[in-house]
């Protein structure tokens, strides 16, 4: 089903969004019921209720059983009414996938799991990409705090702040970044006189499964979550489009910027005297250590968005290289190219399995190497070498702004390249020929969170989460914002 931007949907309020500890949305419905919508699009009102998760005449277990077939939710019964009330985030039901642990992590290329994509494995993107998102919503960005570029929470209240306990993973570590460029738009700087810090950003955490979830999933799964990019007119402003060599031996290389993010350190710094290669490669190898000396199967999942993504495969080049018997897999969204063919070829031989999830609209997948990438790969016996040509690396998950019919139809290359965007998209996918499908469960609202992508006759406000979070800090002008001493920055260890 596809929506032209002119379809007869009313433009009557749905419901507006307030505002809630846990940082999603809730709406309250402004009406007592939908009004009836007339053909060509009978079935607006049973599909806006759907992906608005509003109380139906449809059994408690149907979309559920929906999922289970792999397909899409039946649309022949027309719905003239439709009862409102108080919306909340529905998630799909958890189902045992321990069976389903070598496909989950990628051992053939996901091949068997992706047309039609398998709801395991979708709430599993889903549930990574959430880990993504987290290292955005908990991010301090206000300049004028003094806490700026950390962490909103401890690393003990994180997911419960952002209601992402639900999946079963606890963190043991948060990772600080910093680099010897100057890359303005990827670190953020306090204008604040007493700064916790001048050089470091906090850039992601490591966390591991709990038992209950370990056994659900087939694997004690640690994993790490790489904190990117917003904005993708950064990346033409920052990128050094330098490729720099890996290490001493080979041919493998990677762009300096990227790298220098993963690798810099310093004695000055409170935070980076060791890197976030350094901080977080300790950490893999204690947890690695610790639940094998358990009898445990253990696996790496390493996510990230944008930068993240990028940093999430340097991670897992030095994961593999230095524990190489460790299942390890990368899930990114929206992340550009990192390296060049031999670096492509060392990850594919270390077992590295990489799933990058693509919107087809977003440019942020397109850079570096706009024009000289992947593509010339065909002509390298007439060009010769292409180790300065940049390379995407592992299996590409491509999605399309204009397969949900609840996306506006312009462009607006923040909202393509953001991270609910792409989670939007993921919920809906069934196949590259497939409809989106109606019994989506992730909330409408959070598409529009950071930016204001939905359709207007929704009525979800633009960029609601950050303007929520601006008039919080904001208690009195320019007033600094208030943090509980348990969520404030704490200097890693000498």
């Amino acid at each position: 089903m596809a929506l032209a931007t002119s379809s007869p949907i009313t433009t009557k309020p749905l419901f507006r969004c307030k505002r809630t500890s846990n940082h999603t949305a809730t709406a309250t419905a402004t009406a007592a019921e939908l009004p009836h919508v007339e053909s060509p699009f009978p079935n607006i009102a049973l599909t806006l209720s759907n992906f608005l998760h509003l109380s139906t005449a449809a059994t408690p277990n149907q979309d559920d059983q929906h999922e289970r077939d792999r397909g899409t939710s039946d649309t022949t019964s027309t719905m003239s009414t439709v009862s409102l009330a108080r919306l909340k985030p529905l998630y799909s039901q958890k189902e045992d996938i321990s069976s389903l642990f070598p496909a989950i992590h990628g051992k053939a290329d996901w091949s068997s799991l992706l047309d039609p994509l398998h709801p395991g494995l979708r709430r599993e993107i889903i549930k990574y990409g959430e880990f993504a998102q987290a290292t955005y919503d908990a991010f301090d960005y206000n300049p004028f705090s003094e806490y700026c570029g950390s962490c909103l929470f401890s690393q003990s209240n994180l997911f419960s702040k952002l209601g992402l306990d639900r999946h079963g993973y606890n963190i043991t570590k948060y990772i600080y970044a910093m680099s010897h460029i100057d890359l303005p738009q990827w670190l953020e700087k306090s204008l604040h006189g007493e700064a916790w810090s001048r050089d470091s950003n906090w850039i992601g955490f490591v966390a591991v499964s709990g038992d209950e979830e370990s056994t659900r999933i087939g694997c004690r799964d640690i994993t790490v979550s790489w904190r990117g990019t917003v904005a993708p007119a950064e990346w033409y402003e920052d990128l050094q489009n330098q490729l720099k060599q890996l290490g001493p031996e080979g041919d493998a290389k990677v762009e300096q910027g990227f790298h220098s993010l993963y690798t810099s350190k310093s004695d000055s710094t409170r935070y980076n005297k060791s890197s976030a290669s350094e901080q977080v490669m300790t950490e893999i190898k204690r947890l690695v250590n610790y639940y094998r000396d358990k009898g445990e199967r253990v696996s790496l999942t390493i996510t990230g968005h944008s930068l993240g993504g990028a940093l999430a495969l340097l991670n897992a080049h030095e994961a593999a290289t230095a524990i190489p018997d460790l299942p390890v897999s990368v899930i990114s969204f929206g992340a550009p190219r990192v390296g060049n063919d031999a670096f492509r070829n060392e990850l594919d031989r270390l077992g590295v399995k990489a799933l990058r999830v693509v919107v087809k609209q977003d440019l942020v997948p397109k850079t570096p190497g706009i024009i000289f990438n992947e593509g010339l790969k065909r002509m390298e016996s007439m060009t010769g070498s292409l180790d300065w040509v940049y390379m995407h690396v592992g299996f590409e998950l491509s999605l399309d702004i204009k397969s949900s019919p609840y996306l506006k139809k312009g462009l607006d290359f923040s909202g393509f390249h953001s991270l609910e965007t792409y989670l939007h998209l993921v919920d809906g996918f069934v196949g590259p020929d497939s409809e989106f499908r109606s019994n989506a469960k992730r909330d409408l609202a959070l598409v529009n969170k950071s930016s204001g992508l939905l359709r207007n006759e929704l009525s979800v406000p633009v960029c609601w989460y950050n303007n929520k979070r601006i008039a919080e800090e904001r208690q009195v002008r320019w007033g600094r914002p208030n943090r509980e001493k348990e969520d404030m920055p704490v200097p890693l260890p000498c």
